[in-house]
C-alpha cells in the first residue's frame, strides 16, 4: 500500500477532507488515515503519480511531510 505523512490534520473533519480528496482521484480507493501520526495509506487500481496525490492534499490546505 502506498503511504504518505500529512501534516496539519487535527480532527476527524480533517481526516474526512483528506479521505474525500484522495478518493476523488481515479484509481484510488480504501484510504485509511491515522490522525495521530498523520500516516495516510490507500489502494491503487491504476498507478497514480505522487504529483497528483500532492496536488489533492495541498489543494485542500494540508502539507505532505517529506
Amino acid at each position: 500500500m502506498p503511504a504518505i505523512t500529512v501534516t496539519g490534520m487535527s480532527c476527524q473533519h480533517c481526516v474526512s477532507a483528506v479521505t474525500k480528496a484522495l478518493e476523488a482521484i481515479d484509481g484510488i480507493s480504501d484510504v485509511t488515515i491515522d490522525l495521530l501520526s498523520g500516516k495516510v495509506e490507500w489502494k491503487e487500481s491504476t498507478p497514480v503519480t505522487m504529483e497528483t496525490i500532492e496536488g489533492a492534499v495541498t489543494g485542500i490546505g494540508f502539507e505532505i511531510k517529506k
